[in-house]
């Protein structure tokens, strides 16, 4: 090799056929790659002349583990549920002494697939993919070979572990509340294209109404719908014949088709029921305060942070998928 190029990285990795990234993760001395591999890049590493600083891997001296979180400006957006999953996933850090590294992924990175510069250089040891961002782009994040774990989505073709909410168990038992109430007309507003929970969301809605043979009326089935008071509104007006009651894909359509409903007279929940999801700050607010399913935010972050760190120690391991349940908070909206 000409000795006035510089050796990078990417030299030693195509030397040995191995990603940039388990060069990376041997020569700082972090956990990822096996002893054997790790012989061979640093002895690769001094033969091609490439200069690093030779760290100690093990006691007082080891290196302090770094992760990083990424997730599109779209969830970051929604604090009243990914902010607090984000504060929960902090204070897992802290009190795992790992450093946490935040990225938002914009819609041009997004179509581009350009990678936050903490995976491009190798410097984080794991990685939280938070939500939907694009199955291209979370492909490719994946293809880097850093130990990743996906936190509220998953997709057939992203072979990587994830946390779920069981969100099709979850609205069975959430119209199974409104069916045993006795309501037979139950309608469902959401957007199903905006988060592959909402699809499970409206899966589970199907389940349950054929389970307790309840006709699915398709005048009072919306699945694509924004999340927009005045779009809600617009639908909530255009029906003729309101449905007995309404479960809502999350908590904000719940609360905007509640106020809908009581500016057009009706009562809730004597005339017409509501039920939510997420049990977001939107339930709160709702007069009346809206039933929801709950998700236990703070012990899906402890999961998802037990999930990566089990990762970063099993890195060839076959990926898994963790479904935590969610539970019915019975308010006055049913």
């Amino acid at each position: 090799m000409n000795k006035k190029q510089k050796v990078v990285m990417q030299d030693i990795a195509d030397r040995l056929s191995i990603s940039k990234n388990s060069v990376s993760q041997a020569l700082s001395g972090k956990d990822g790659v096996s002893e054997e591999t790790k012989m061979k890049i640093l002895q690769t590493a001094d033969e091609m002349g490439y200069q690093y600083k030779k760290k100690q891997v093990s006691g007082a001296n080891a290196p302090t583990k770094t992760i990083g979180l990424i997730a599109s400006e779209f969830a970051f957006s929604m604090k009243n549920f990914f902010g607090e999953i984000y504060l929960s996933i902090e204070r897992e850090a802290q009190k795992n002494g790992i450093t946490l590294m935040i990225q938002s992924v914009s819609p041009s990175m997004r179509d581009r697939l350009i990678m936050p510069s903490f995976i491009q250089d190798g410097s984080v040891d794991g990685i939280f993919i938070l939500s939907h961002i694009s199955t291209e782009y979370i492909k490719q994040v994946i293809a880097q070979d850093i130990p990743s774990v996906l936190i509220d989505h998953h997709h057939p073709l992203l072979l990587s572990d994830a946390v779920l909410t069981n969100n099709r168990f979850g609205a069975y038992m959430a119209v199974k509340h409104l069916l045993d109430l006795g309501h037979r007309k139950i309608g469902l507003i959401g957007n199903i294209d905006a988060s592959p929970s909402y699809l499970e969301r409206w899966e589970g809605y199907i389940l349950a109404m054929r389970e307790h043979d309840a006709a699915v009326n398709q005048e009072h089935v919306f699945v694509d719908v924004i999340e927009d008071e005045t779009r809600i509104d617009t639908v909530v007006r255009s029906i003729e014949q309101q449905p007995d009651a309404w479960f809502c894909l999350n908590d904000g359509f719940g609360y905007y088709v509640c106020s809908s409903l009581k500016a057009l007279g009706y009562r809730i929940p004597e005339q017409i029921a509501i039920c939510g999801f997420d049990n977001t700050h939107f339930s709160q607010m709702c007069i009346p305060k809206l039933t929801t399913m709950d998700i236990d935010i703070p012990f899906f972050a402890h999961k998802a942070f037990s999930q990566l760190l089990w990762r970063m120690q099993n890195p060839d391991e076959v990926y898994q998928e963790v479904l935590l349940p969610t539970a019915l908070v019975k308010r006055e909206s049913t």
